[in-house]
Protein backbone atom coordinates (compact mmCIF):
# COMPACT_ATOMS: atom_id res chain seq x y z
CA UNK A 1 0.00 0.00 0.00
CA UNK A 2 1.32 3.45 -0.95
CA UNK A 3 0.56 6.22 1.50
CA UNK A 4 2.54 9.11 -0.04
CA UNK A 5 2.40 10.44 -3.59
CA UNK A 6 6.20 10.77 -3.52
CA UNK A 7 6.50 6.96 -3.24
CA UNK A 8 5.03 6.43 -6.71
CA UNK A 9 7.39 5.72 -9.60
CA UNK A 10 6.26 8.27 -12.21
CA UNK A 11 8.06 6.35 -14.98
CA UNK A 12 5.94 3.25 -14.38
CA UNK A 13 2.54 2.37 -15.85
CA UNK A 14 -0.23 1.76 -13.32
CA UNK A 15 -3.66 0.18 -13.52
CA UNK A 16 -6.94 1.03 -11.83
CA UNK A 17 -6.24 -1.87 -9.43
CA UNK A 18 -3.07 -0.04 -8.33
CA UNK A 19 -4.95 3.26 -8.09
CA UNK A 20 -7.44 1.72 -5.65
CA UNK A 21 -4.65 0.86 -3.19
CA UNK A 22 -3.21 4.37 -2.90
CA UNK A 23 -3.91 6.09 0.41
CA UNK A 24 -2.92 9.75 0.07
CA UNK A 25 -4.63 13.12 -0.26
CA UNK A 26 -3.44 14.19 -3.72
CA UNK A 27 -5.93 13.73 -6.55
CA UNK A 28 -4.67 12.30 -9.79
CA UNK A 29 -5.73 10.74 -13.05
CA UNK A 30 -4.32 7.82 -15.00
CA UNK A 31 -4.07 8.24 -18.74
CA UNK A 32 -2.91 5.09 -20.48
CA UNK A 33 -1.29 4.01 -17.22
CA UNK A 34 0.66 7.23 -16.67
CA UNK A 35 0.06 9.41 -13.64
CA UNK A 36 -1.16 12.98 -14.05
CA UNK A 37 -1.36 14.87 -10.79
CA UNK A 38 -4.35 17.14 -10.71
CA UNK A 39 -3.73 20.78 -10.04
CA UNK A 40 -4.47 22.15 -6.58
CA UNK A 41 -8.01 23.27 -5.89
CA UNK A 42 -9.34 24.99 -9.02
CA UNK A 43 -9.64 28.75 -9.13
CA UNK A 44 -12.86 30.41 -8.09
CA UNK A 45 -13.71 31.27 -11.70
CA UNK A 46 -13.33 27.62 -12.76
CA UNK A 47 -15.65 26.52 -9.96
CA UNK A 48 -18.22 29.19 -10.84
CA UNK A 49 -18.35 27.89 -14.42
CA UNK A 50 -18.72 24.31 -13.14
CA UNK A 51 -21.60 25.47 -10.95
CA UNK A 52 -23.26 27.36 -13.84
CA UNK A 53 -22.98 24.37 -16.20
CA UNK A 54 -24.15 21.96 -13.51
CA UNK A 55 -27.29 24.03 -12.99
CA UNK A 56 -28.07 24.04 -16.70
CA UNK A 57 -27.40 20.31 -16.98
CA UNK A 58 -29.48 19.53 -13.89
CA UNK A 59 -32.42 21.42 -15.38
CA UNK A 60 -32.10 19.54 -18.68
CA UNK A 61 -31.50 16.02 -17.37
CA UNK A 62 -33.34 15.93 -14.01
CA UNK A 63 -36.39 14.09 -15.42
CA UNK A 64 -34.70 11.97 -18.06
CA UNK A 65 -32.92 8.66 -18.05
CA UNK A 66 -29.45 10.23 -18.20
CA UNK A 67 -27.37 11.10 -15.13
CA UNK A 68 -25.01 14.06 -14.66
CA UNK A 69 -21.86 13.85 -12.51
CA UNK A 70 -19.15 16.35 -11.67
CA UNK A 71 -15.60 15.87 -10.38
CA UNK A 72 -14.41 14.21 -8.33
CA UNK A 73 -16.03 11.24 -10.09
CA UNK A 74 -13.96 8.38 -11.52
CA UNK A 75 -14.58 7.56 -15.17
CA UNK A 76 -12.74 4.36 -16.09
CA UNK A 77 -12.04 3.95 -19.79
CA UNK A 78 -10.93 0.35 -20.38
CA UNK A 79 -10.01 -1.00 -23.78
CA UNK A 80 -12.74 -3.07 -25.41
CA UNK A 81 -13.16 -6.44 -23.72
CA UNK A 82 -10.77 -5.57 -20.87
CA UNK A 83 -12.88 -4.29 -18.01
CA UNK A 84 -11.07 -5.73 -14.99
CA UNK A 85 -9.36 -3.29 -12.65
CA UNK A 86 -5.95 -4.76 -13.56
CA UNK A 87 -6.62 -4.24 -17.27
CA UNK A 88 -7.91 -0.67 -16.96
CA UNK A 89 -5.18 1.94 -17.42
CA UNK A 90 -7.20 5.13 -17.86
CA UNK A 91 -9.12 6.75 -15.00
CA UNK A 92 -10.12 10.39 -15.44
CA UNK A 93 -12.22 12.85 -13.47
CA UNK A 94 -14.02 15.09 -15.96
CA UNK A 95 -15.32 18.38 -14.66
CA UNK A 96 -18.76 17.25 -15.82
CA UNK A 97 -20.13 14.24 -17.66
CA UNK A 98 -23.48 12.90 -18.82
CA UNK A 99 -24.11 9.15 -18.84
CA UNK A 100 -27.24 7.68 -20.43
CA UNK A 101 -26.37 3.97 -20.29
CA UNK A 102 -26.92 3.45 -16.57
CA UNK A 103 -25.38 -0.03 -16.81
CA UNK A 104 -22.03 1.78 -16.98
CA UNK A 105 -22.49 3.09 -13.44
CA UNK A 106 -21.32 1.32 -10.29
CA UNK A 107 -20.51 2.40 -6.74
CA UNK A 108 -17.03 3.57 -7.82
CA UNK A 109 -18.14 5.72 -10.75
CA UNK A 110 -18.49 4.95 -14.45
CA UNK A 111 -17.00 2.15 -16.55
CA UNK A 112 -16.97 3.14 -20.21
CA UNK A 113 -17.50 6.28 -22.23
CA UNK A 114 -19.94 8.94 -21.04
CA UNK A 115 -22.16 10.42 -23.76
CA UNK A 116 -20.91 13.96 -23.12
CA UNK A 117 -17.84 15.26 -21.30
CA UNK A 118 -17.09 18.87 -20.33
CA UNK A 119 -13.61 19.98 -19.27
CA UNK A 120 -12.84 23.51 -18.11
CA UNK A 121 -9.32 24.66 -18.81
CA UNK A 122 -7.18 26.02 -15.99
CA UNK A 123 -3.55 27.14 -15.94
CA UNK A 124 -1.49 23.97 -15.80
CA UNK A 125 -4.04 21.56 -17.29
CA UNK A 126 -4.52 22.89 -20.82
CA UNK A 127 -2.09 20.50 -22.54
CA UNK A 128 -3.54 17.48 -20.73
CA UNK A 129 -7.15 18.42 -21.56
CA UNK A 130 -6.43 19.36 -25.18
CA UNK A 131 -4.19 16.43 -26.05
CA UNK A 132 -4.09 13.43 -23.72
CA UNK A 133 -7.70 13.56 -22.60
CA UNK A 134 -8.92 14.45 -26.09
CA UNK A 135 -7.21 11.29 -27.37
CA UNK A 136 -8.57 8.95 -24.69
CA UNK A 137 -12.10 10.37 -24.97
CA UNK A 138 -11.99 9.87 -28.73
CA UNK A 139 -10.62 6.32 -28.42
CA UNK A 140 -13.20 5.42 -25.77
CA UNK A 141 -16.09 6.70 -27.89
CA UNK A 142 -17.28 9.76 -25.92
CA UNK A 143 -19.87 11.13 -28.35
CA UNK A 144 -19.33 14.80 -27.54
CA UNK A 145 -16.51 16.70 -25.82
CA UNK A 146 -16.58 20.37 -24.80
CA UNK A 147 -13.48 22.34 -23.85
CA UNK A 148 -14.36 25.55 -22.02
CA UNK A 149 -11.80 28.36 -21.94
CA UNK A 150 -12.69 30.76 -19.11
CA UNK A 151 -10.12 33.45 -19.96
CA UNK A 152 -11.24 33.80 -23.57
CA UNK A 153 -14.90 33.02 -22.78
CA UNK A 154 -15.17 30.45 -25.54
CA UNK A 155 -16.03 26.79 -26.03
CA UNK A 156 -14.60 24.22 -28.42
CA UNK A 157 -17.09 21.48 -29.25
CA UNK A 158 -15.99 18.12 -30.66
CA UNK A 159 -18.37 15.49 -31.98
CA UNK A 160 -17.51 11.88 -32.76
CA UNK A 161 -18.21 10.97 -36.39
CA UNK A 162 -19.21 7.55 -37.75
CA UNK A 163 -15.52 6.61 -38.09
CA UNK A 164 -14.86 7.28 -34.39
CA UNK A 165 -12.91 10.51 -35.06
CA UNK A 166 -13.64 13.86 -33.42
CA UNK A 167 -14.78 16.63 -35.73
CA UNK A 168 -14.27 20.12 -34.33
CA UNK A 169 -17.23 22.40 -34.83
CA UNK A 170 -16.99 26.17 -35.28
CA UNK A 171 -15.55 27.73 -32.09
CA UNK A 172 -18.19 29.44 -29.98
CA UNK A 173 -17.94 32.59 -27.89
CA UNK A 174 -20.02 33.97 -25.05
CA UNK A 175 -22.25 35.63 -27.69
CA UNK A 176 -23.29 32.27 -29.19
CA UNK A 177 -25.76 29.50 -28.47
CA UNK A 178 -24.27 26.04 -28.17
CA UNK A 179 -26.47 23.22 -29.47
CA UNK A 180 -25.44 19.78 -28.26
CA UNK A 181 -25.11 17.20 -31.03
CA UNK A 182 -25.54 14.27 -28.63
CA UNK A 183 -28.70 15.92 -27.23
CA UNK A 184 -30.07 18.12 -30.08
CA UNK A 185 -32.87 19.58 -27.95
CA UNK A 186 -30.31 20.94 -25.48
CA UNK A 187 -29.22 24.52 -26.16
CA UNK A 188 -27.15 26.81 -23.94
CA UNK A 189 -26.70 30.54 -24.25
CA UNK A 190 -22.98 30.57 -23.52
CA UNK A 191 -23.09 33.94 -21.77
CA UNK A 192 -24.77 32.01 -18.91
CA UNK A 193 -21.63 29.94 -18.40
CA UNK A 194 -19.31 32.85 -17.81
CA UNK A 195 -21.52 35.15 -15.67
Amino acid sequence: MITKFEDLDLTKQYSYADYLTWQFQERLELIKGHIYKMTPAPARRHQQIVWNITGLFWEKFKKGPCKVYQAPFDVRLPKKGQVSDKQTFTVVQPDLCVICDLNKLDDRGCVGAPDLVVEILSPGNTKKEMKQKFDVYQEAGVKEYWLVQPDDRNVFQYVLNEDGIYIGLHPLTDEDILVSRAFPDFEIELAQLFD
